[in-house]
């Protein structure tokens, strides 16, 4: 807990923290913010960001708390904004309704509103305090967050191998590494981000949906395939899936005209992206989604474009579901070549949690700043 806070601010924000992260991947490219109202007390409000009415965390509080916000405390996991967009200033909202302490986690980098929320607040007498597990908040809107202060989203690197760090037979048999719980599990992380993100070679091999299933009515992220060539099969079942969710594919300025129209006409949307190296340029590719408002996007493999991210330092958490038997070196790898010659070159990643998945094992690993 920050000092200068109580044990109460600290519960109420950890209250707010679980309502913010009610949103992730289903508010982009916005932030997902929990918000709590307090009075004398008691909770007389609170919300998160509502991606059916498009209205703010802080509002959908302020809604709910009617009269009772007056006097109140606000518990906010990001500095209210302070320009109209999808809604007016929340700044100014919470000043109208007449609450009387602003309790915000981490300030919003986005230059709209960089501290004039907090400015604003001040300037109408409301006491502001900034800092209470800023670390948490960070966390849970590193994708948000990322965009503003790197240029991109956030990125989760998601790998299904077995013990000998392999993803598939000889002949390319991977269904299924691991088992149902791991399976299950995976399909919470695609339901937490923006989008899903493969490479051209799992999409041939797996053809694959990428779809969030058996999570009851589950919001869709977006599906990508990065293709450099955009050499898919035809049809497949991304395209035949596109009423479930949106497609894009991610392809370079060679990319076939024929696949483009193919796949323009089903409805999915396509992103020229420059090529470096023979392959998409990852930096490059990045940069176009967060452009384009992704700001969490969880990588499924396969191999090359493993590699290419971890290569151009591009992973910010490393999910890792392993299975308990072995292939051998004649198994398909899970991480392409990555042209390591001495271990001082290696990017080294922080573990943050281990856990079982039934008969399987996850690591999560993050980038160390």
């Amino acid at each position: 807990m920050s000092t200068g806070f109580s044990d109460t601010d600290d519960r109420h924000m950890a209250h707010a923290l679980s309502l913010g992260a009610r949103g992730l991947g289903r508010v982009w490219p916005w932030p997902s913010v929990g918000c709590v109202l307090v009075r004398d007390g008691r909770v007389v409000g609170r919300g998160t960001s509502d991606p059916d009415t498009l209205r703010h965390a802080e509002r959908v509080a302020l809604d709910q708390a009617g009269d009772a916000a007056r006097g109140a405390t606000a518990y906010v996991t990001l500095e209210p904004c302070a320009h109209t967009g999808r809604t007016p200033p929340c700044a100014d909202a919470l000043v109208a309704a007449g609450v009387a302490r602003v309790v915000a986690a981490t300030r919003d980098p986005n230059p709209l509103v960089a501290g004039e929320g907090l400015a604003r607040l001040r300037a109408a007498g409301v006491t502001v305090e900034v800092g209470l597990r800023e670390a948490d908040a960070r966390a849970q809107n590193k994708g948000f967050l990322s965009v503003f202060e790197r240029g991109r989203p956030a990125l989760t690197l998601k790998l299904a191998m077995t013990v000998d760090g392999r993803i598939a037979t000889a002949t390319g048999e991977s269904r299924w590494i691991t088992g149902s719980d791991a399976r299950r599990a995976v399909h919470a992380m695609r339901m937490s981000h923006d989008a899903v993100l493969v490479g051209g070679g799992t999409a041939r091999t797996d053809d694959p949906t990428l779809t969030v299933r058996d999570m009851g009515s589950a919001h869709q992220p977006v599906r990508m395939v990065a293709s450099r060539r955009l050499s898919l099969p035809w049809p497949n079942r991304l395209a035949e899936t596109l009423n479930e969710g949106p497609v894009w594919l991610l392809h370079g300025p060679d990319a076939d005209e024929t696949d483009r129209a193919r796949w323009s006409d089903a409805g999915a949307r396509l992103l020229e992206i420059p090529v470096a190296l023979g392959q998409i340029d990852p930096q490059h590719m990045l940069a176009v989604l967060g452009s384009e408002g992704i700001t969490r996007v969880f990588c499924e493999g396969g191999g090359a474009l493993a590699a290419s991210l971890l290569g151009a330092g591009l992973v910010d958490d490393l999910v890792v579901m392993t299975a308990g038997f072995a292939l051998g070196a004649e198994g398909q790898p899970g991480i392409g070549a990555l042209g390591v010659s001495a271990l001082a070159e290696v990017e080294r990643f922080q573990l943050v949690d281990v856990r079982a998945l039934g008969a399987d094992v996850m690591h999560h690993w993050e980038r160390r700043d």
